[in-house]
């Protein structure tokens, strides 16, 4: 079983004290000790960030590492990745995150990891990397479409309510047919897929959402429904 969770914002790096959905990341992978790597490549393999993620995980029933391309723990970086249970990865520029696992033959082993049913997780950019295009201010100034991935089909926008500019770029963006139809995802959303389908979609806070949108004409926002993790 193939499964991708594409964090729209949230997690240990936004909501440090909030634990619900990176708690609902590793009951995903179904081990009790799960192996879960952080890969911060978007971030430039940020100390802070690296640290930040030790800092959670450490004190959950999980066993963290992280990949590092600047200081490579390892040669055999396949091996390294595909003994793991979870690869999460961070958010930062993604057009770099591309550039540079593809470079390392990364974005090749990610896509074996992920046929070989490792769970696949990230936020921001380490949630846009996995479909065929997202919404990215890698550029610097202004939010551009970029070509990802493709492991899930449509397009991504991240931090939809989070940022000003998120919700009417991706509006704009759709409507001129510069990027695909696909989905967006408030802060505090996480959208889980098993395979290409969205299997659930769930969030840390009450009343954040994802949303389906596309073109018809005009641009159509559909609410999608969106599971709050802390009434359960």
């Amino acid at each position: 079983m193939r499964q991708i969770i594409a964090l729209g914002g949230g997690g240990f790096s936004m909501e440090p004290e909030n634990t619900l959905l990176d708690s609902y990341i590793l009951k995903q992978s179904g081990k009790e000790n799960p192996k879960i790597c952080f890969i911060p490549t978007a971030s430039g393999d940020s100390e802070d960030y690296i640290q930040r993620f030790y800092n959670f995980f450490q004190k959950q029933n999980c066993r963290p590492s992280h990949l590092s391309l600047f200081r490579p723990p390892t040669r055999d970086l396949e091996n390294y990745i595909l003994e793991k249970d979870i690869i999460y990865v961070g958010g930062g520029n993604t057009k770099n995150l591309l550039a540079l696992w593809k470079d390392w033959g990364l974005d090749t082993i990610l896509r074996k990891a992920w046929n070989q049913g490792i769970l696949l997780a990230g936020i921001s950019a380490g949630s846009i990397c996995w479909f065929e295009e997202g919404v990215t201010d890698s550029y610097g100034e202004g939010l551009e479409p970029l070509s990802c991935l493709g492991f899930l089909k449509g397009s991504n926008c991240p931090h939809y309510d989070g940022e000003a500019d998120r919700r009417p770029a991706y509006h704009n963006l759709i409507g001129a047919k510069k990027i695909q139809t696909g989905i967006a995802a408030d802060d505090g959303v996480a959208i889980h897929y098993i395979e290409q389908e969205i299997s659930k979609i769930v969030s840390s806070r009450p009343n954040s959402k994802a949303y389906h949108v596309a073109c018809k004409n005009k641009v159509v926002e559909t609410e999608l429904h969106t599971v709050f993790l802390g009434s359960s």
